[in-house]
């Protein structure tokens, strides 16, 4: 049974499935060996020339299954194969202490084997996967299907122990001593075994991680926390690509990776609606700050902000904050100095929306003193450099050749290494881009610069002792242009300044009175000045950057949040003073969270559920932080009490904790005189008291804060005008302008300068209990970054370092519990309600109960799960598969119903384009035959125009002709014309008076025709009133005749006239032929003239003239008639085609009134459809 001790020997830190054990093999070949040699008559080695001989093999435990049958079946054989599944036993005993069926008698067990299935390991989950499936490939009960020992040696389990097997022979034989020596104490086997293991498995996972570090993957997974070894060096792993390749993807289909971490927090998120925090952990310089940053730039583009503007900001605000509370240390360049809780505001949809930072724990006694080989705060350095760049020191009253108080070092030069400093000047430049992207107004930029000269300024301020005779304990200012020059840029009096650092007011008994400092307590009063300011303006410029980045009050109510927690790392310097203490307080604290997340919580699940889980030993570091927090004797407490009395010093107050601190992790070491020693989670470290009660007392006394009150310095004023939380930050948010508006989730307290309440230990307990409190809210997701070596070098790893790191975390224990336990526990409905798909039709609602949850997870295939009384309890690797089995069933319901929509959509468009189509048809055969009589009736009256107009040509060629030859006769080129007669004229002129007559009557017609038209076109337009209508039968006569204006009368009147016309026209071309034929046949000669002739002629010509001219009247009336005639035809011809466009409209709007109906029918069915 001392094999039971020795399980976790054989296998790798990790997931069952992630690595094989290199030294399972070893072990199961070393025990049959010793197994062989202290028990040879149950074991047998089959030669070649004894391969099918009918003898029984082994004990029955270890018996093949053939080599059972042989006894029984005298037909039946087996080979050196049947070794092969003793061998399988054999390693199923090292991994359960007993083989199967040992609980048996060996009679029963000979009829068991051969009719059950190949056993397998109890718990197999607790094993790599290699491991099983070497027990597997063994035990398969067909021999003849079963490898052969060659065939093993191929096996990936097998190969993992070449090279190792002489230190696994050695581990595997002292534990056989152990066992073998029954006069042991067994506690004491037991923990030896215990750290042997726990050696072994540290010896892996730093080789594990040696290994990938040399191949430059500082990432790597233990079971769902994600370990970061400081690389010291830029990687190319963060390009874009990257940041696609780990969007969506499955954790396993991509090497370990900090985006992979922010990918599962934000995937949890719009999956499960509930906050998530990254808590990224570990020693100062091991890389916590960038990875910070890399989480921000990856939760960023997934996303997917509305604007760059948005994105842009948020990716500045940690560069913005780090320069303020940020400094280089002796073990890293770029160390927080204060604790960052970043929540990035994100919509139901996944969209980011905005941001919040929280801070925590300002180290601010940084501002007056740094340690040696430390430096200030970075942005004193940035501003100093930047503002000397641009000329304006003297402007802010900074000196270019002597260093501030503040800012002295002995390694440091104010020339060469801060005003000419060229990273400095850059680090500037970026610092105010960052506030003008941001949206701070330059009005608060100078603010910001003229508060952060005032505080270097005021460290130069210097004081000396002034003895008189009654006085001893006065001051007084000895250089007055320091004093004056931090009046000016803090905009106060000089004067009344002096006086509020000199001396200080006392109320006694209703009176006030006015007492002076001593240098010291000036001096002290002077750096709570310094260290005030700049922790009132670092907590405005976090609460201005939250106003300027905060979300729309709707979405900031339904929205989720993720936070990343980026705090100072453990320390332990050569000198350890307070603040070392509350970083290291602090980081107990983070410590204490991840314990009782990872293992408190979870193992009290498995006990309240009743789930059967294996208990893992954890350090439990409850204690230490009982020593620190509790009330009253704890040493926070303990610190606060020794504060509040005028006469203590640091040495009452070591004293003070060795009376009252009476625990092994408390002690005091030899030869130190304010030295006191902690046993941390991390180590031991040895602190120095010196300065823990002047640090711890943040008083800034009423005479400071009344004056700064006074300042013409809006942002000055503001300072110190609002309260502080709980916590020690500001519990405004200073809106543009300066204007002040309390918010709702802090606790306020008015501002005092009561000892009691204004200490740095009171504070840094809220702000632990504020930070816990929001870390608790969401489900956390651990990022643990080592650092492989102190000397900050690429490429060195340091075994020892990284072996320590590994041990105080708590990283091996982790992967215990991951690989034992269970990390998901989740109720039975929410269980039900995200994975019913994967075993249910959607349509179904199952019941909520356990057989429902038991259905699903058989359905997924899903082993080593475990079901409570209200939960279901799944591995973390688990709940990756069922994600990623759900995505996958919701990927193919997509598909299926994009390919119904498809499929309704290509009907409804068939349905749709034929009626299309039967609805040009209709319109094409009523535009074809509209066009058609359209074309009809054009031929028509284009043939009728050209007969008129034909006509009309005949009548003026005559009339022309007629002319032409009158022309011709006056000058003699023609004969005349016979002259008439008196009864000839006379028999003319009654011919020619119907002519008259006819024309007369066509001028009335036209007359007539003309008059009624006006009259009718001015009734329409209104001037003149209708006619009134003597009956129905009238009235609608009269309303054809409008529209119908005597068109048969017109067009028969112009036809007699035509006629009348062409009638004379011949009856006068007849008599002019007749005349000539006489003329012709009868010559007369000449004739002398006389006057009668003379006259005759005379009268001839001027009736030859009238004939002339009644004959163009005659043409120009009948012309007239004709335009007349045309003009009504084309009235008409108009009037027709207006009545056709309309009609043809009016069919139009029916027919796409009767589509507007039928689409009106079709689109209910399409929603229903939908």
């Amino acid at each position: 049974m001392f094999y039971v001790g020795y399980i976790n020997v054989l296998t790798v830190v990790g997931p069952p499935s992630s690595h094989p054990s290199p030294s399972a093999l070893e072990a199961v070949g070393t025990h049959r060996n010793l197994h062989r040699a202290m028990f040879p008559s149950e074991h047998a080695e089959l030669t070649n020339t004894r391969l099918r001989r009918n003898t029984s093999v082994g004990t029955p435990f270890w018996m093949a299954p053939e080599v059972i049958a042989c006894e029984q079946q005298l037909d039946s054989t087996y080979d050196a194969r049947c070794d092969v599944w003793s061998l399988g036993i054999t390693a199923i005993e090292l991994g359960d202490g007993d083989p199967p069926l040992s609980d048996l008698h060996p009679m029963r067990a000979l009829f068991k084997i051969p009719r059950n299935p190949p056993p397998t390991l109890h718990q197999p989950e607790l094993w790599s996967h290699d491991f099983n499936d070497f027990i597997s490939r063994c035990l398969i009960k067909d021999f003849e299907l079963r490898p052969n020992v060659l065939d093993l040696l191929q096996h990936v389990f097998i190969k993992q122990t070449v090279g190792r097997e002489k230190i696994l022979q050695k581990q595997l034989i002292e534990l056989t001593d152990l066992n073998h020596f029954s006069h042991f104490n067994p506690v004491s086997v037991i923990k030896a075994i215990m750290e042997r293991q726990t050696e072994a498995q540290t010896n892996i996972v730093t080789e594990q991680l040696q290994s990938r570090y040399s191949r430059d993957q500082i990432y790597t997974y233990v079971g769902d926390i994600l370990i970061a070894v400081n690389p010291f060096r830029k990687m190319e792993i963060y390009t874009p690509q990257h940041t696609k390749m780990y969007i969506g993807a499955k954790r396993t289909a991509n090497p370990p990776h900090i985006f992979a971490v922010a990918d599962i927090a934000y995937q949890s998120v719009v999956s499960y609606n509930t906050d998530q925090c990254v808590v990224i952990s570990g020693e100062s310089g091991a890389g916590k700050t960038e990875s910070a940053h890399l989480l921000v730039q990856q939760l960023t583009v997934l996303g997917k902000a509305n604007n760059r503007t948005l994105q842009e900001k948020i990716l500045l605000v940690n560069s913005l904050v780090e320069a303020f509370g940020n400094a280089c240390t002796a073990i890293n360049d770029n160390s927080s100095r204060f604790g960052k809780y970043l929540e990035m505001k994100f919509t139901c949809g996944g969209t980011v929306v905005g941001a919040k930072i929280c801070e925590y724990l300002l180290e601010k006694s940084r501002v007056i003193h740094q340690a040696v080989g430390e430096r200030n705060f970075h942005i004193f350095y940035y501003v100093y450099a930047g503002l000397a760049d641009r000329k304006k020191l003297a402007h802010y009253k900074l000196s270019d050749s002597k260093t501030p108080k503040y800012l002295c070092n002995e390694h440091i030069k104010l020339g060469p290494d801060i005003v000419s400093n060229a990273f400095y000047k850059e680090q500037f430049d970026a610092v105010e881009q960052c506030f003008k992207v941001i949206g701070f107004t330059l009005e608060e930029l100078g603010s910001v610069y003229s508060t952060l000269a005032a505080i270097l300024n005021s460290g130069d301020i210097e004081f000396s002792a002034v003895a008189s005779e009654h006085q001893t304990d006065k001051s007084n200012i000895t250089n007055m242009s320091a004093l004056e020059n931090v009046a000016s840029l803090l905009r106060i009096r000089s004067d009344e300044l002096q006086e509020a650092l000199t001396s200080h007011c006392v109320v006694a008994r209703g009176e006030t009175i006015v007492r002076p400092n001593t240098v010291e307590k000036a001096v002290e009063v002077r750096d709570a000045m310094g260290k005030a300011l700049y922790g009132r303006l670092f907590s405005w410029i976090v609460n201005r950057i939250n106003v300027l980045l905060r979300p729309d009050s709707q979405e900031a109510e339904k929205g989720l949040n993720i936070g990343i927690l980026d705090i100072f790392g453990f320390e332990n310097f050569k000198k350890n003073s307070f603040e070392q203490l509350c970083i290291n307080i602090a980081n107990e604290q983070i410590q204490f969270y991840f314990n009782q997340h990872i293992f408190a919580w979870e193992q009290d699940e498995y006990l309240n559920e009743e789930v059967d889980a294996r208990m893992i030993e954890y350090e439990d570091n409850r204690p230490l932080l009982d020593l620190f927090l509790q009330k009253p004797m704890g040493m926070l407490s303990l610190l606060d009490e020794e504060s509040r009395f005028p006469q203590a010093t640091d040495q009452t107050l070591v004293e003070k904790f060795e009376d009252n601190l009476k625990t092994k992790s408390f002690w005091r070491p030899k030869r130190v005189d304010l030295g006191f020693g902690i046993h941390h989670y991390a180590g031991k470290v040895i602190y120095n008291a010196a300065g823990f009660l002047s640090k711890n007392r943040e008083t800034l006394p009423a005479d400071i804060i009344l004056l700064l009150r006074s300042s013409e310095n809006e942002l000055i004023r503001k300072l110190v005008t609002h309260p502080l939380t709980k916590t020690g930050k500001e519990a405004t948010l200073l809106l543009s302008g300066f204007c002040g508006v309390f918010s709702p989730d802090v606790w306020c307290q008015p501002e005092t300068t009561n000892m009691k309440t204004q200490t740095v230990a009171s504070y840094f307990r809220y702000s632990l209990m504020d930070l816990l409190s929001k870390m608790v809210a969401g489900q956390p997701h651990f990022v643990r970054c080592i650092k492989p070596n102190n000397d900050r070098q690429a490429n060195k790893f340091d075994r020892e370092k990284v072996l320590v790191q590994l041990r105080y975390t708590g990283v091996l224990e982790t992967a215990k519990i991951r690989r034992q336990g269970y990390s998901h526990r989740i109720l039975f409905a929410n269980f039900i309600k995200r994975y019913y798909l994967l075993a249910f039709n959607a349509h179904e609602e199952p019941p909520v109960t356990p057989e429902t949850c038991a259905a699903i997870m058989e359905k997924a295939r899903l082993e080593n799960w475990a079901m409570g009384k209200t939960k279901v309890f799944l591995k973390y690797y688990h709940v990756e598969h069922l994600n990623l089995m759900v995505q996958l069933t919701t990927q193919r319901i997509v598909l299926l119903q994009a390919c119904v929509r498809g499929w309704l959509g290509a009907r409804r468009y068939r349905r749709i384009l034929k009626e299309r189509e039967q609805s040009a048809l209709v319109l094409q055969s009523a535009y074809r035959g509209h066009k058609v009589r359209r074309k009809v009736a054009d031929d028509k009256s284009h043939r009728e125009d050209e007969e008129e107009t034909k006509a009309a040509t005949v009548l003026q060629s005559n009339f022309r002709g007629h002319k032409e030859r009158k022309r011709l006769q006056e000058e003699g080129k023609i004969p005349a014309k016979k002259q008439k007669t008196t009864e000839e004229e006379e028999s003319r002129k009654q011919e020619e008076e119907p002519d008259q007559d006819e024309a007369k009557a066509a001028v009335v017609l036209q007359s007539n025709f003309r008059g009624h038209k006006e009259r009718k076109r001015l009734q329409e337009e209104g001037r003149i009133p209708k006619k009134q209508k003597e009956s129905s039968a009238e009235e609608e006569a009269g309303e054809e005749n409008v529209e119908n204006p005597a068109d048969p009368d017109e067009e028969k009147a112009a036809t007699v006239l035509q006629s009348n016309f062409r009638g004379h026209r011949d009856r006068k071309r007849l008599k002019a032929d007749k005349e000539k034929k006489v003329k012709e046949d009868a010559a007369i000669p000449e004739e002398e003239v006389d006057v009668s002739d003379v006259e005759i002629e005379r009268r001839d010509e001027e009736e030859l003239e009238k004939e002339r001219q009644e004959e163009e009247q005659a043409a120009v009336k009948i012309q007239s008639n004709f335009r007349g005639y045309k003009d009504r035809k084309n009235l008409k011809a108009n009037r027709q085609a207006a009545q056709s466009k309309t009609q043809e409209f009016e069919q139009f709007s029916k027919e796409v009134m009767s589509l507007q109906s039928m689409l009106g029918t079709i689109l209910p069915t399409l929603r229903v459809l939908r």
